[in-house]
């Protein structure tokens, strides 16, 4: 085999490829040995069938299987040799159009590669960081309580009075326009929240001070985005006929409640929700000080990012960005931006990530950080019990598409890696008020979680890495 360096330019290496033809037949008549071993076919016993007819039939297949063959174990080797670490997926080009039929020819290509960049580590221990710590407030457990008990409480019968906001009403209805009943437009024994969503816009407002034995009619207009297009925009004309009459009973916090919500008193519970609480801001806390790190990690970084790296990158944020243009979703900073400007913004994030993301797979690498497979199996069967009903089809979807586990092996070892270099860190915790930390991150999440919709019994927690933006 001979090898020549073509291009030496930056991180990008090409080489020109000779595999002498000598080696390509030998290896041809090897294989073609090894088949006329096994072949069956009428008028001759099993491994006697003449070399000829093996390289007639079986020939041009065996040749094309040899070039390929040779191609990549030869293009590995010449990367093995020269200790390269490819950046990408090397490119192979063929000069000429090699014989399958004929008798072997020098086998000649070009390998095209970017290498990976020259990356010194910082030293981690030199690192200052900042953990802010927050913990719930008396007030804001008690009205997450509060919240818990109204959304749990049990509906009573009203008899004495009309209906009235947040009462549910059991009715009969009956929809026409112009007079005509249209499919859909009736209902039997339907609960209708007063002042609440799930009808067409105006119809629960109207049945206020409804009593039950009540009939009321009531006139409403179809929304012009409506599902059912021959309904879309049309007024409506719905008769309606009260049946009952109920309303929450009032919410009491207490040891019921616990165990109605499957705890064993309401200390458990409030334990519970303080618990939640603070897993809550503590995760908010690490998507803050991850992204403190990575500002500093970024200006560490000072190598340059492989351009094939940096293409992926920026086409994946840019179809992102033509996709929030398309449904009216772009940021309010970037709707006054030309083509041209968000172009060379959206590139030098993506130059970001790219060197920020080399950076830790190199302090990973370094350190022998791996992702175990026990760890691959939690976060799949996470990712499996956000599907309820299709937690198969999740699994299969997995194993069967190839690089779908990368999918879920990045992030754990992104946060591995982040963990690592916090342990090495000077790190100095900070303690904050709720509010100081959800301000903290106010350019990191939209919004920091504010309450919790129910606790979570131990059977029923899961917990999921959080995302934090790369970049």
């Amino acid at each position: 085999m001979q090898v020549t360096e073509t291009i030496s330019d930056g991180l990008r290496r090409s080489y020109a490829v000779t595999v002498p033809a000598a080696d390509i037949d030998a290896r041809a008549k090897t294989r073609l040995g090894e088949l006329g071993k096994t072949l069956r076919i009428p008028g001759f016993r099993p491994g006697k069938v003449p070399m000829n007819l093996v390289k007639q039939r079986y020939g041009r297949e065996v040749m094309a299987e040899i070039l390929q063959d040779t191609i990549n174990t030869t293009a590995d080797r010449v990367i093995a040799d020269r200790n390269l670490r490819p950046a990408g997926q090397p490119r192979i080009a063929l000069t000429g159009e090699p014989s399958l039929t004929a008798d072997a020819q020098d086998l000649v290509f070009n390998v095209d590669l970017e290498i990976l960049p020259d990356i010194a580590l910082p030293d981690l221990s030199a690192i200052s960081l900042t953990r802010l710590r927050a913990e719930p407030l008396a007030s804001v457990v008690d009205q997450n309580l509060a919240d818990l008990a109204k959304r749990n409480s049990d509906m009573v019968d009203v008899e004495d009075r009309g209906a009235e906001t947040g009462d549910v009403l059991k009715a009969d209805f009956t929809g026409s326009i112009d007079g005509v009943a249209f499919e859909g437009g009736a209902g039997a024994d339907i609960g209708i929240e007063i002042g609440g969503g799930g009808f067409i816009p105006g119809f629960t407002d109207q049945l206020d001070g409804i009593r039950p034995g009540e009939t009321r009619t009531i006139e409403v207009t179809f929304p012009e985005e409506y599902h059912a297009a021959e309904l879309a925009g049309k007024p409506a004309t719905f008769e309606i006929i009260a049946k009952g009459l109920q309303k929450p009973a009032d919410a009491v916090v207490d040891d019921a409640l616990a165990v109605k919500l499957g705890f064993e008193d309401l200390e458990k519970l409030r334990e519970a929700v303080v618990g939640q609480l603070q897993r809550e801001y503590d995760q908010m806390s690490r998507l803050r000080i991850k992204r403190e790190l990575l500002d500093i990690l970024a200006v560490e970084a000072k190598f340059p990012a492989p351009e094939t790296l940096l293409e992926t990158e920026f086409n994946a944020i840019w179809q992102r960005v033509e996709a929030d243009q398309r449904e009216g979703r772009l940021d309010e900073d970037d709707k006054g931006k030309d083509e041209a400007t968000l172009k060379a913004e959206y590139r030098d994030i993506a130059d970001r990530r790219v060197r920020l993301g080399l950076l830790l797979s190199e302090i990973g690498r370094s350190n022998n950080i791996q992702v175990a497979e026990a760890e691959i199996t939690q976060a799949l069967r996470a990712e499996a019990m956000r599907y309820p009903g299709q937690e198969m089809q999740v699994v299969e979807y997995f194993r069967k598409t190839p690089g779908a586990v990368e999918q879920l092996r990045g992030p754990i070892f992104e946060d591995k890696v982040v963990d690592y270099i916090l342990e090495m860190a000077k790190v100095e915790t900070k303690t904050v008020t709720p509010d100081e930390l959800n301000e903290a991150i106010a350019d990191i999440v939209p919004t920091a979680p504010a309450a919790i919709a129910a606790p979570e019994t131990p059977a029923e927690a899961v917990e999921e890495p959080a995302e934090a933006p790369a970049a």
